[in-house]
């Protein structure tokens, strides 16, 4: 069993790109963000990057560490951005419930948001935030301000294009007048058919807006859509649908929003711990089936089929995924949160100093109790830097199963 795990642990979406993208990128003709995100993955910790030469200063421990690409999309680079980020987050937590809401678009969408991800992507944050402030504000629901985050997930567990927003949203707002916090009633403080209704009136609208201006590109299997009757079609069709929002029952602790948090923030489409086996030119990963009481499975699929799905996840480039809306926006953090902060007696959390001046050292120590310097042979010696290696240009093809 512990020779299968690993095993498993050396099976890299890295390793895959590294033996099969040269003959996939040669028969796929690939958009520029496609290659350079490929091409970072593959060369992510290798001698393609540079690197150091660490010592022991107690036993004479010699270690090579290798540089990451420190591209968003590769499975090896989110677990210190997750941690910076999570730790700025602390200081917006309020001591309330929270919800966890999540807006999806129907799947006679998908073929549309695929070949325009920019466009409608961008729709679903418009819709999904405006339809929570507009019916937030609403006194027959709440009467207050609400602030929340949005992150986009584009994936199933398949790895087939899904788009969908996860939100996490207080359960209450800052009262109209700023003077007191107003707590939501029952499960939650809007119904989700009323919130669904107008998720999906607003992004209707917006497609259309989108369409008689242009925006939207009409290629391949889509292009008959181009058409104002066949465009205006499919609009009927989603009009008649229910759209799906789903919204979990409350969080019992602020600790427990910042597991959420940290479970879909800087996730990736699939991780490399997810990855079974390589072998005769397919590739085999576990997933779980929703439609099938959440039963986990394995999927086998051809290599190429592999590096295709996991590129429909590559966003637009300067593509924000993370967005923060109400009392959480930019301009509204340091006045409204910090009154909802004195209402709830909370104070105003002044002592949570930034993270982003920190070395990633003393961060990763600090977040997750890791000491990166400690010898990993003696367990006694501070790891010291003796080299600085120079990147090599690009990573040599390999093997699947690579380790760092």
């Amino acid at each position: 069993m512990d020779s299968d795990k690993d095993t498993r642990a050396q099976i890299e979406v890295a390793g895959i790109f590294r033996q099969f993208g040269p003959a996939y990128r040669q028969s796929h003709r690939l958009p520029l963000r496609h290659l350079r995100a490929m091409n970072a993955i593959e060369c992510c910790r290798t001698a393609a990057l540079g690197g150091h030469v660490e010592q022991c200063d107690v036993c004479g421990h010699i270690r090579i560490s290798y540089n990451s690409c420190r591209n968003r999309h590769c499975p090896k680079c989110q677990s210190l951005p997750r941690e910076k980020w999570l730790a700025a987050r602390k200081r917006d937590l309020l001591p309330v419930k929270y919800f966890h809401i999540v807006f999806t678009i129907p799947d006679l969408l998908n073929p549309l948001a695929l070949r325009n991800q920019k466009v409608v992507y961008d729709l679903l944050f418009k819709a999904a935030s405006e339809a929570l402030l507009a019916l937030s504000k609403d006194p027959k629901h709440l009467g207050a301000e609400v602030g929340f985050i949005s992150i986009l997930h584009t994936w199933g567990q398949n790895l087939m294009d899904h788009p969908h927003l996860h939100c996490l949203v207080p359960g209450g707002g800052l009262s109209l007048d700023g003077q007191r916090w107003i707590s939501s009633r029952g499960g939650f403080f809007i119904p989700v058919k009323v919130l669904s209704r107008l998720f999906r009136g607003k992004i209707l609208f917006y497609l259309k807006q989108a369409y008689r201006a242009g925006k939207l590109k009409f290629v391949g299997r889509i292009c008959s859509m181009g058409d104002k009757r066949e465009f205006q079609k499919m609009l009927d069709q989603l009009y008649r649908k229910q759209w799906v929002l789903y919204c979990k029952p409350p969080f019992r602790s602020p600790e427990q929003v910042l597991e959420y948090l940290g479970r879909y923030t800087h996730r990736v489409a699939i991780s490399n711990y997810r990855l079974v086996k390589v072998e005769d030119g397919k590739v085999t990963f576990r997933w779980r089936d929703y439609e099938d009481h959440g039963r986990i499975k394995l999927m086998t699929v051809d290599t190429f089929e592999f590096i295709r799905r996991f590129l429909l996840h590559i966003l637009p480039d300067n593509f924000v995924k993370i967005r923060h809306y109400g009392l959480l926006s930019n301009r509204n953090r340091k006045t409204k949160l910090r009154r909802c902060r004195e209402i709830l007696g909370v104070g105003s959390n002044r002592e949570q100093q930034s993270t982003e001046s920190e070395g990633w050292e003393r961060l990763l120590l600090e977040l997750t109790g890791i000491d990166p310097r400690l010898c990993p042979c003696c367990k006694k010696g501070q790891m010291v830097t003796r080299e600085i290696l120079s990147p090599q240009g690009h990573a040599p093809p390999g093997k699947v199963r690579w380790v760092a």
